[in-house]
């Protein structure tokens, strides 16, 4: 699926060489005599002057994209939403006030205003959806005909839109309403490229392949999810800095080893009441679980070409489980009762902030601006989840998380066509234009350290380190009440697998007929 780009800079660089050549001698030596005057006749040619200047092609900034025939590209004023849960005219930077952005945004901007009058379109993103709520919307507008859908860019001003991308959710409910034929097959549009870096940095259109189509995708860099923050006081005070674990990541040696010989370090019952005051860690348990079995190399529910494969009883899975079950036993902060009843699922969150523990292991947005981490009150740290014994590169990964933006089945061909082809457009960086990474971006403004910034985030985002994960995709199997919940640090991890593998394999063949 190539696409015919046509370099109008360059035809004009070729179309001044060929006028140069024309105006010397046969020999290619200087001008001939005989182009000047020898009577004091005026020159035959006007020469150059503020009232007659030499004729300037207009050239345009940017590379210009035709249709597969050569055709110029013209979406007849289209205008298009992007409909997703957290855009608004606010944060976005085709609206904000110039002087507020980057330079790198301001320069985006621009070439989105120049791609908007050049191919005749109209795009913004907007929000309205409910996060939950996104699947449900969208699967009601394909199976009611589409048409137009209300929405409100800026808060207030009501507007609708007919042409719509709907930005979805890795769900279940996401995967039916791609096996149930309602999300157009972007494979059948040229002017798609899927090999491009836009597409290839997050894989979302692999993850939403089925049956020889493409229903899905996302132009820009996933956002990476669990990491490992620290607390750099903490580690201190245990014997150890923070320069040690990032030089442990630098070398491929931060561990799974590493990480439990530093929590007993640092773990500590501070006045000798018998009880630990300081673990060596907190977190969601149900997401930690997760990521630990991921950094071993395991898998849940992985995919090969034939479709969805059950992972769960593969030995690097199964060693996961037991790691994450002990690591809970021995090394979590154990939340104590809130008013006599046990504390909320998410009192992890005041445990690392108040100090209790010396590893959170949480999402990287955690720390960025307007997130619960923002307000802590000492220098902390970032790195990626160590990797543990069965990981045979010996890799740091993360999975990643897209918005796996969609088109409704019900648009013509023509329609689809022109959204796709803006969409791709409008998330292109021109080479002309220095791309920046825009999670590092982003979390400049957080809680994030230099190396965190320059070492941890930029792995997080590089291909190499991440992947994309399916269990969330297959209707009816639910990993966390089946499965990750129960591993609380008491489990016996092999009884609860054989509990419930043959359900999931039931749930993992039906998503693949």
């Amino acid at each position: 699926m190539k696409r015919k780009f046509v370099p109008v800079a360059l035809a004009a660089v070729m179309a001044f060489n060929m006028a140069a050549c024309t105006n010397g001698n046969d020999n290619g030596g200087t001008p001939t005599d005989a182009a000047a005057p020898t009577d004091g006749a005026a020159p035959t040619t006007a020469p150059d002057t503020p009232d007659n200047p030499e004729p300037v092609e207009d050239v345009e900034p940017y590379t210009v994209r035709t249709k597969a025939d050569g055709s110029p590209i013209d979406l007849g004023g289209m205008e298009i939403i992007i409909r997703d849960w957290f855009s608004n005219a606010e944060t976005d930077i085709m609206h904000a006030d110039p002087d507020s952005l980057s330079s790198y945004e301001a320069e985006i901007r621009e070439y989105r205003e120049w791609a908007q009058e050049k191919y005749n379109f109209k795009l913004r993103q907007v929000g309205g959806a409910d996060w939950g709520q996104c699947i449900n919307d969208f699967v009601n507008y394909v199976t009611t005909g589409g048409g137009d859908i209300e929405f409100e860019y800026e808060a207030g001003v009501p507007e609708k839109c007919s042409n719509v991308i709907f930005t979805l959710r890795d769900d279940a409910t996401t995967t039916a309403a791609m096996r149930n034929n309602e999300m157009y097959d972007l494979s059948t549009l040229d002017c798609l490229d899927f090999s491009e870096k836009k597409y290839q940095q997050n894989l979302c259109h692999e993850q939403y392949s089925y049956k020889g189509g493409i229903y899905a995708f996302y132009g820009s860099i996933s956002e990476p999810r669990d990491g490992v923050y620290f607390n750099k006081k903490l580690l201190e005070d245990g014997g150890h800095t923070a320069d040690e674990i990032y030089d442990l990541q630098k070398n491929g040696q931060w561990t799974w080893d590493a990480w439990e010989s530093i929590m007993k370090d640092c773990q500590r019952d501070t006045d000798n009441d018998g009880t630990v005051d300081v673990a060596g860690w907190t977190a969601n348990t149900g997401g930690a679980v997760e990521e630990i079995i991921f950094s071993n190399g395991g898998e849940l529910v992985g995919r090969d070409s034939n479709g969805y494969v059950l992972k769960v009883k593969d030995q690097a899975t199964i060693n996961g489980l037991e790691f994450a079950n002990r690591m809970i036993k021995e090394y979590r902060h154990k939340d104590p009762d809130v008013d006599g009843e046990p504390a909320p699922w998410d009192y992890y969150k005041d445990s690392w902030k108040n100090g209790d523990a010396v590893f959170l292991l949480e999402q990287e947005y955690a720390g960025t601006p307007g997130n619960f981490l923002a307000d802590i009150s000492f220098d902390a740290g970032f790195v990626m989840m160590p990797y543990g014994p069965d990981k045979a590169d010996k890799q740091l990964t993360n999975r990643w998380s897209n918005n796996p933006a969609v088109i409704p089945a019900c648009y013509t061909p023509e329609q689809a066509w022109n959204i796709a082809f803006a969409y791709d457009v409008w998330f292109d960086v021109p080479p002309e234009i220095e791309e920046e990474n825009s999670i590092v971006s982003r979390a400049r403004s957080g809680i994030f350290d230099q190396r965190a910034l320059d070492e941890t985030l930029p792995l997080m985002s590089d291909p190499a380190h991440g992947f994309v994960t399916y269990a969330g995709m297959i209707p009816d199997l639910q990993t966390g009440p089946d499965l990750i919940w129960g591993i609380n640090g008491e489990a016996k991890v092999s009884e609860a697998v054989d509990a419930i593998v043959d359900s999931w394999q039931a749930y993992v063949d039906a998503a693949n007929n």
